[in-house]
């Protein structure tokens, strides 16, 4: 990568891990700490609010993306960060669980992700794309890592509120950080035609990819309904599970970095993507057998890591495809599309997956979710995916 590319890689990076933080943070410690609030014993209320986060974001995203067409990523970002800092404010002086509420829309408001990942793909070569939505995806996953350990330990020094405001605070920096840190935005942009939603969805290899990101997400989500309780089963307390967890994913991503990329170089993108897919649908298959087994720590680690192995590998892929694949006039409304499948995926792995649960038990969560990835996998299979080289040279063309 060219020094250009770096700092907007690690900058927006950072943006991105901190919004990650708003959704992620709280999720470990709400359930115990709600209870503080006057509406705090309501379990439907509590549910509402860590789920409105996402259906927030999801009915937000596309319509940052396409604003990020029109007026420029950056204004975007800033608004959109502004937007997340009033909801985490409200969030801290919320005096009941209803406010808390009203705090985590407003959050999910601050829906920048199509338009800071549309940024990224901006200021980057095709070449190097791949690589720079892996980052992305780091950031994600290495703040859900963090937040798992850190979270208790802030909850104890200052609550929920101290939590959300400590969000609050790092959106203000990443203002900061988007005004002198990320690199102008490219002159393209400038008086370009731009690109609608329904451009867009009629692209049927961009539909394939939504349909990927809304089930990824949401089977990840869905997975931690049952994953925790089994990890107990297995001998592992609960506030020891960050022990799993940790070095599951920083593992998964340093063992990826070392070899998804070389297939990248060497052309087997497809196939490293459609195993991936695979991979994570055998997961769903291993999990669902332990059910029956005595549980083991080492046994559902390893199969968490392949999970999150082959999920480093479909996050990195799946939004530098949406850019590849979008026009460059529409590629903010292509991500924002993307970012609200993802979104959706989110919130309706924890509504849907708490629905499956009750129904039918961890035995349902895991064979609902692997089914939904062998569904993900014969519509990915017809797809075409020409290595990053090859795209460079025909746009140079």
């Amino acid at each position: 990568m060219t020094r250009t590319e770096l700092r907007a890689n690690f900058s927006l990076a950072s943006i991105f891990g901190l919004r990650m933080l708003g959704l992620f943070m709280v999720v470990p410690v709400f359930a115990r700490e709600a209870a503080h609030y006057p509406g705090g014993d309501n379990a439907s209320l509590i549910g509402l609010t860590l789920g409105i986060y996402g259906l927030t974001q999801a009915s937000l995203q596309f319509v940052y993306g396409l604003a990020s067409d029109r007026l420029g990523r950056k204004p975007v970002i800033v608004a959109g960060l502004l937007v997340f800092a009033t909801g985490s404010m409200v969030a801290t002086v919320a005096p009941s669980l209803l406010w808390v509420t009203v705090g985590r829309a407003l959050q999910g408001a601050g829906a920048v992700s199509a338009a800071v990942t549309a940024l990224l793909a901006d200021q980057t070569r095709d070449i190097v794309r791949t690589k720079s939505m892996a980052l992305l995806g780091a950031s994600m996953g290495l703040t859900f890592a963090l937040s798992l350990v850190v979270a208790p330990l802030l909850a104890a020094w200052g609550g929920l509120a101290g939590i959300f405001a400590l969000t609050g605070v790092l959106a203000l920096l990443g203002i900061v950080a988007v005004i002198w840190w990320v690199p102008p935005e490219p002159v393209q942009h400038k008086h370009q035609q731009t690109g609608g939603v329904l451009e867009v969805l009629r692209m049927p290899a961009l539909l394939r990819l939504n349909y990927g990101a809304f089930v990824l997400h949401g089977v990840q989500l869905a997975m931690w309904l049952a994953v925790p309780a089994m990890l107990v089963q297995a001998g592992l307390p609960q506030s020891s599970h960050w022990q799993v967890y940790l070095p599951v994913l920083v593992g998964s991503f340093v063992v990826m970095g070392g070899s998804f990329f070389q297939l990248e170089k060497r052309g087997f993108v497809r196939a490293a993507f459609l195993g991936s897919v695979a991979l994570a649908a055998l997961v769903q298959l291993g999990l669902w057998w332990q059910i029956d087994h005595q549980h083991s720590v080492y046994m559902l680690s390893a199969l968490l890591f392949l999970f999150f192995y082959g999920f480093n590998v479909l996050e990195a892929c799946l939004p530098s495809m949406v850019s590849r694949l979008a026009p460059l006039h529409a590629r903010g409304a292509a991500i924002g599309v993307y970012n609200t499948m993802q979104s959706l995926g989110f919130f309706s792995g924890g509504a849907l997956g708490g629905w499956v649960m009750q129904w039918g038990g961890a035995y349902a969560l895991f064979a609902g979710c692997g089914c939904l990835m062998a569904v993900w996998l014969l519509l990915a299979w017809p797809m075409k995916i020409a290595p990053a080289q090859a795209l460079q040279t025909l746009s140079k063309a």
